[in-house]
This record gives structure tokens, sequence and C-alpha cells, in this order.
């Protein structure tokens, strides 16, 4: 309902403005302060005291009386403070909301009919995921739900580095070495993990060997590279024998948060398609292409890019970029708009990607870039896979799992718990409220700025965190369930909306009506962190509803109680629904 008051609100300032001959383009609409009463502000007439020749509050008082609220659905009431008119809602506007947020589909949007390719994780397949990348599958997953939610067609991508130096090295290492020669044991039972082994004894080998044999393996790992580019097929097996066992162990973790993906696109594709090489025949005949030292590169200082990008290497073997570029092409061709997210060590790549797409007649329109900061955790503890140090996902998603039962159990009774149903509840909010702090944790932080994991903020029940927010859910669920109802009953929405009067259940229901508008905010901006400051502002609201509007209580009429109910119930699918597009899962009981 918010969405449609503002289309109100606008179109009655527009049609007000023009009556007075004004200009129409800036209506000055935002938020007002909390203390106001009010759904909506408007601050044009500041813009328009000058023209007017009058003061700001005088613009406002005339604009104010322009504008005929007997038209308007769910503007019930226009008051003037100052320089600024207010818009309150009206009765309708309760009560629409009402209906609406009793739809368990409610915050989701009409199909847009616009594709959209989301490519996000594509961590290279050398080993585990380390928790320095975590954001990326986090807020990847996020803007992939937002945009669904906002009626996007949406398909997610993990991009595969299967064509690269590391891959032809980590080949060459697999084959070369035996378990015999690995120095340490799997961290876990798991396929990548026990790989990652090799890979890091072949980067130890090239450090530490004699110039003779390092010379022969890089012969080795040429060869491999070489391979690829000539679209060898027993080369190819070789590396992709390599890379699916890696990939899949990689995809178990991620299922973990749990980030799942439409396709797994490899960038030897691209080259065994020929398109890699259509790529580079192109770029080579654009006047931005130079030869230097036997490498073709392009000049992109046009775009305000001092660094060159090579996108053929002196022996003829394409780059990583060269082959992104025909992958972007491929997206461009298939897909109405291609979203990218990367870690902040890739911006000056993605701006070489676009400027070389833009030289190539792509219309980069249709691109977009989500740059993120790392992730560390409290005493900075180093992220190489290379040198097999650092702390993996695994490892942060079973400490939150820890933590969290911990939790769970300190705040159980101290009666003896020897009931199986109840310990695997227990295990279940564990999981539920464990995993879910670090997803909300993450996402919940503008992507651009650093984060440090800290536990006992994201494990804390009372403060704005994960389990703090996901209690809401659950209090909702307990509610529904004590009524008699559940949480897949039916609930009565034709209730008299008069019996709706306190500001608690008021203010929750314009926080309610505001869902739908910030799904949709948060997907134009691509930025899933704004559902997460919602989500903290609605529990906020729903607990004061709780703490003064009592649903079950034996001294509450009948009619308000089903009023009530209802409150519940659209409570239980705005929030349900905000922690799906976060990627948190909503307990019915904690």
């Amino acid at each position: 309902m918010f969405r449609s008051l503002r289309t109100e609100v606008e179109a009655a300032l527009e049609r007000a403005l023009s009556t007075l001959d004004l200009p129409t383009d800036d209506l000055g609409i935002e938020e007002p302060p909390e203390d106001v009463p009010a759904v909506l502000a408007s601050s044009v007439a500041f813009r328009l005291a000058g023209e007017m020749g009058a003061a700001p509050p005088q613009v406002a008082a005339q604009l104010a009386e322009e504008i005929d609220v007997d038209d308007l659905e769910y503007v019930g009431r226009i008051d003037t403070q100052g320089p600024y008119l207010n818009f309150l809602p009206s009765d309708a506007y309760f009560a629409d909301t009402l209906a609406a947020g009793t739809d368990e589909a409610y915050g989701h949007l009409p199909d847009r009919d616009t594709s959209v390719i989301v490519e996000h994780t594509s961590a290279n397949p050398t080993g585990p995921v380390h928790v320095g990348r975590a954001r990326n599958p986090i807020v990847g997953d996020a803007v992939a739900n937002v945009l669904d939610t906002a009626g996007y067609d949406v398909e997610r991508h993990y991009y595969v580095n299967d064509a690269g130096r590391q891959m032809a090295v980590f080949t060459w290492a697999y084959e070369t070495f035996d378990e015999s020669d690995l120095e340490t044991e799997p961290e876990r039972d798991r396929v990548e993990y026990d790989l990652v082994r090799y890979y890091q004894k072949g980067n130890a080998y090239l450090e530490a060997a004699d110039e003779d044999a390092v010379e022969a393996a890089e012969a080795e790992i040429q060869g491999i590279l070489q391979g690829l580019e000539e679209g060898d097929e027993e080369t190819y097996e070789r590396v992709q024998t390599v890379v699916d066992q890696v990939l899949g162990g990689m995809r178990e973790c991620l299922a973990r948060l749990p980030a799942e993906f439409d396709e797994f696109v490899k960038e030897t594709r691209f080259m065994r398609d020929g398109s890699t090489q259509e790529i580079a025949d192109r770029l080579q005949d654009t006047e931005y292409a130079v030869l230097e030292e036997g490498a073709w590169q392009l000049n992109l200082e046009e775009w305000d890019i001092e660094k060159k990008l090579v996108f053929l290497r002196s022996d003829g073997t394409s780059l990583y970029t060269t082959r992104d570029l025909a992958h972007h092409e491929w997206k461009f061709d298939n897909y109405d708009r291609a979203v990218t997210v990367l870690g902040e060590d890739h911006k000056l790549q993605a701006n070489q990607l676009e400027a070389a797409l833009e030289l190539l007649g792509n219309d980069t329109d249709a691109l977009d870039s989500i740059h993120f900061s790392w992730v560390n955790l409290p005493g900075g503890e180093g992220m190489s896979t290379r040198r097999g140090t650092g702390v993996m996902l695994d490892d942060l998603l079973d400490e939150a799992i820890n933590r969290a039962r911990e939790e769970v159990e300190s705040r159980l009774d101290d009666r003896i718990r020897d009931d199986d149903l109840e310990e695997a509840d227990v295990e279940r909010i564990a999981h539920q409220v464990g995993i879910g702090a670090v997803r909300y944790d993450i996402v919940s932080k503008q992507p651009t700025k650093g984060i440090t994991f800290e536990w006992d903020q994201a494990l804390d029940f009372e403060a704005q965190s994960a389990p703090y927010v996901q209690y809401v859910h659950a209090r909702c669920c307990g509610i529904l369930d004590e009524a008699g109802v559940g949480v897949d009953g039916t609930i009565e929405t034709d209730v008299d909306d008069d019996l709706l009067t306190t500001d608690a259940e008021h203010d929750l229901l314009e926080t309610i009506a505001r869902f739908p508008a910030v799904i949709e905010e948060a997907a134009d901006d691509l930025e899933p962190h704004q559902v997460a400051t919602f989500t903290r502002e609605f529990a906020e609201a729903f607990n004061a509803f709780y703490r003064e509007c009592p649903v079950l209580a034996d001294d509450v009429d009948p009619d308000v109680r089903e009023a009530r109910l209802a409150v519940v119930t659209a409570s239980r699918h705005t929030i349900a629904n905000a922690l799906a597009v976060l990627g948190v899962e909503a307990p019915e009981s904690m």
C-alpha cells in the first residue's frame, strides 16, 4: 500500500503544481521524522519559495489547499508543519494493508518480464572456500533473492575459472605427486580438503626445488595451458578431473549457507567454441590495440584507465579477461541484464572489462557490478589457500552452530531433557540461528565496508541481530498456534478497521505497508542490506505491538482478537518473506 500511496502523493502534487503553473520536476518527497505521524512528506515548498515570492510555510499551505483529499484513496489528511506537507494515511490504507499482508506471498512484486543473470562467488576451484570470500556467496545470493522477489526472472551462475595457471599447476601437481608425498592430513573428510594438499604441495615445490626441476615442471604446466588454448580434448579432460572434484566439495560447503546455483559456467566453454579467439581477433582490429613485447594489449586511457589490458600473451594464449569478454557477450545475447558480485580487488579488472565490452560495441548499461570488502575474524587471521593457512567457511559455520546451540540450551529450563524430539528441536534451532546469524551479520552491512565478524554481536538475542529478528517470526507462530489456527490456518481478514485503534497497531501496519517498497528499492539499488535494515525496524514495531496489544488474553473482545490475529498473520508473512530474501531461515519456535 505504501507504493500506491506514494504514487497518489506524486500525482496529487503534480496536479497541484500544474494548476499553479509551477514546475513538477522535483517533488521533494521524503520520509518524515519519527515524531511526525505521517507516511510521507514533501519539502517542495523550499524549492518554490523564491519562484512564488512567499515564505516556504505559506507555499506549503497553498499547495495543501490545492489538493482535494477526498479524491485520494490512501491519504486521509494533509498537515503542514512549517515548510513541509505531511501526508497521513486513511482508514483504507490500514484495511488494505492488512488484507494484502495476510497473503502468504506478500512482498513479491509483479513479473517484470526481464531476465537477469546474477554471477557470484566464482571462487577458483583450488580448495575449500575460506572466510575471507564468504561475503561473495552471501551477498550474491541475497542480491539474486531480492531481484527474484521484485519480479525479475533470475538465474544464479557460478563462473568457473578452469583455464588459468592455477588450474594448470593444480593438474600438474595432482598428476605428479602421490599421497605419500603429502605432509599433512586432510582437515575434513571432503574431497576439496583432500585435493588442496596437492595444490599446496605443487606451489611449495615450485618455490623450493632447484632450477632445472622447476624449469621442467614449468614446461609441463605451460603444456597444459597450451593444450587448453588449442582445444586439445585430452588436456581438457585432465584438468576437469581436478576441477570437477574440487568444485563438488565447494558446492557442498556453499549448500550449507545455502547458496544454490542454476548453472556452473566454465571459462573453457568459451575457448572450445571459438568465441575467445573471435574476441581476440576483434580486439586486434580496433584502434586501441597495441603490440608491446610480443603481447597484445588495449590502451584504455579514453576510459580513464591507465593500466593497459593484456588480452593475448606473447605465446598466443588468452587471459582470464579475454575469456570473460566472450562470457559477457554470451550473457548479453541470452539475458536482458547481467549483475556480477566481485571482491574489491577486482575493481580494475571490472573497469577494464566494461571498457573493452564498450569498444567492442556492446551496450554496457545492461551490466552492473557489486564490489564487496573482506570478512575478517578477530585477530586478523590470514586467508591464503595457497599456503594452507586461514579459516575456512566450514569452520565459521561449525562455530556458529556450536555457539548458537550453547546459547539456546542456556535459555531452556533446567529440567532434564531426555526427549529425542526436544533434542532434535534444539539442534534444528541451533542450525537455523547459527547459520542465520552469519548470513544476517554479513548481508546487513553495506558491501563496501569491511567486516570483522564478532560472535557476541551476531548471536545476541536481545540486540538487532538475526536471532532478535528470527524470534519475532517464532513469536508470531506461537500466537497463531495458541489461537488454534496454526501458521497455515485461515484468518478472518474482513475485520472492522475501527477496532485497530492504538498507535502500536497503526505503527506496525504502516511498517508492513512499506515492505513491497523496500523490496523494490533494494532491487533497484542492488542493496539487500536495505531489507536487513527493514527487518530490524519491523522487529521493533512488532515487539511494541506485542507489549501493548494483547491478542489472546481473556479480557480481549472477540472481534478485537480476530483483528489482531490478522495483524499477527500479516506480520508473520512480512518477516518470513523478508528473511527469505536475506537467505535466513524463519524458525517456527525458538
